[in-house]
């Protein structure tokens, strides 16, 4: 059966998933780029980016099923660029150049308008109005048989957390600690939505959680 689900989601010790003052120069912020360190040195890392090798083992497992049997993504307008407010125009296409590493429809969190954006790899960015539930409604949509992806940031990940909407999450807590940023825990209960820790491997880069309902 088809989930929704947050993976391959990087966390500072201190339980941070980006850093302050994102910018065209620092896109996960100031030292965010830290927690994602057991991400970057992946074979599937490198296989996005057209580099040769990268490693496998535990951290690559778990960066590859976190971008496996995806059909839809939900992405916070953060996640897409550093551009606030009205769109002023149609130049700003994302982060990633014109092949983005989604490869499927990605639905994104705005109050602004946009008419849809078709990318080269089958990414197409959908800007939606309606909020979270409209969002899901229509990734599920056209997700199929396959799983949706809450993909960030901080903020949108929370929302769907809160309004139950969420069935697994995978954390990469990485073994640094950035003392501000966006916060993942704070005034979360996750036990009391019911949530707990399914499963739990460390690496020399961070420690994966796996938790469920």
């Amino acid at each position: 059966m088809p989930q929704v689900r947050v993976a391959g989601f990087g966390l500072s010790l201190d339980g941070f998933g980006a850093g302050v003052e994102q910018s065209l120069n620092d896109p996960l912020g100031k030292r965010g780029p830290e927690i994602f360190q057991w991400f970057f040195h992946t074979k599937t890392f490198c296989d996005m980016v057209g580099k040769p090798d990268g490693t496998t083992g535990v951290d690559d497992d778990f960066a590859r099923k976190a971008m496996e049997n995806f059909g839809a993504f939900i992405l916070g307008r953060n996640m897409f660029g550093p551009v606030r407010g009205p769109w002023l125009d149609d130049s700003w296409k994302g982060w990633w150049g014109d092949n983005p590493p989604y490869h499927a429809p990605t639905f994104l969190l705005t109050h602004y308008v946009r008419e849809p954006i078709v990318m080269e790899g089958g990414t197409t960015f959908y800007f939606v109005t309606g909020g979270i539930h409209e969002a899901l409604e229509r990734a599920k949509e056209a997700a199929g048989e396959k799983d949706v992806k809450i993909g960030g940031g901080v903020s949108t990940a929370r929302q769907y957390v809160q309004a139950g909407l969420v069935d697994t999450l995978h954390f990469a807590v990485s073994p640094v600690v950035l003392g501000r940023g966006e916060a993942m825990f704070a005034g979360m209960d996750f036990a009391g939505l019911g949530y707990s820790v399914r499963e739990r491997v460390s690496t020399e880069f961070a420690t994966h959680y796996v938790l469920g309902k």
